[in-house]
């Protein structure tokens, strides 16, 4: 199945008729219809069976649609690292951050790559760590900044420091007297604070049976920047990174965790993969930042 053929096909399948995949891929009807028909000539059998103006795919165009669209998505990345390109190969940047990272230190180190490379397009994206490693894989992003230091073998780890836990608390909660808050002092309260089977959760579990307490959220979130609404609207106490500017938002007093594990800062690539000369000055913006920050 030829390129175009693929992107024929792979419409159809979407949008169920030949004017709306003709639509979507901004072609006339009847050049579409000779394509399907070429492709199925080509391969030797029916793709879709004509009923009433629809499509209905046979079971062999079913089985192929998972790879067809597979690799058609991996033919629309092409093309737009293809576009990107166009516009100068030295004049993109791409990284992608987990939310507290993203929101502390990517914004300063972006500000000071602008200012010393203003031409440079730069692309930024917010994900979970998982989403992170997928961006390295794909392409789409050259670095990454997360707070973990445990990735798969295919991913580099340049550790750059490292962050503590806080506690965020509705104002008027009685804990604001304290200067710092320990696990054992939560255990009366609902706890907000990271799902199990993240770096962040484990360090807290292990911390808090060092500490003969529990840590047991009740109110479990992916993402620390979530737990503000929550604490915001008195439903608990967030236990969370202290990396991201929680000052920032109204309605919530941060305190130090007492006995707090640390989490890792690391500063994320592909090994064996080659930095652009932009990735490479932007590494340089980052390491600066967690210097002079963390």
């Amino acid at each position: 199945m030829r390129a175009r053929q693929l992107e024929v096909f792979t419409a159809v399948m979407r949008a169920g008729t030949v004017t709306g995949a003709a639509r979507l891929l901004h072609i006339s009807q009847p050049a579409l219809s000779q394509i399907l028909r070429h492709t199925e000539d080509d391969l030797g059998f029916a793709l879709f069976e004509r009923e009433k103006g629809r499509l209905r795919p046979t079971p062999e165009a079913i089985e192929l649609y998972p790879e067809a669209e597979r690799l058609f998505s991996s033919l629309e990345g092409l093309r737009r690292k293809s576009m990107d390109l166009r516009h100068g190969r030295a004049g993109l940047m791409r990284i992608a951050a987990s939310p507290p990272p993203g929101m502390s230190l990517l914004p300063q180190a972006l500000l000071r790559f602008r200012t010393k490379f203003p031409d440079i397009l730069q692309r930024a994206h917010i994900a979970p760590i998982s989403g992170i490693v997928e961006l390295l894989r794909a392409g789409d992003a050259g670095l990454g900044i997360a707070l973990d230091d445990r990735l798969p073998q295919d991913i580099e780890v340049e550790k750059l420091g490292e962050t503590r836990f806080c506690c965020l608390l509705p104002e008027a909660h009685t804990l604001v007297a304290k200067s710092q808050i320990g696990l054992i002092d939560l255990q009366d309260d609902t706890v907000i604070s990271y799902r199990s089977a993240t770096r962040p959760h484990d360090e807290l579990k292990q911390a808090a049976a060092q500490q003969r307490a529990q840590f047991v959220p009740q109110l479990e979130i992916d993402a620390s920047i979530s737990a503000v609404s929550f604490v915001q609207a008195g439903l608990g106490i967030a236990v969370v990174d202290a990396l991201l500017p929680w000052s920032q938002f109204a309605g919530i007093v941060q305190r130090p965790l007492e006995a707090s594990p640390n989490l890792p800062v690391s500063l994320l690539t592909v090994k064996d993969k080659a930095l652009s000369l932009a990735e490479i000055a932007m590494q340089e913006q980052i390491r600066a930042i967690c210097h002079e920050v963390i």
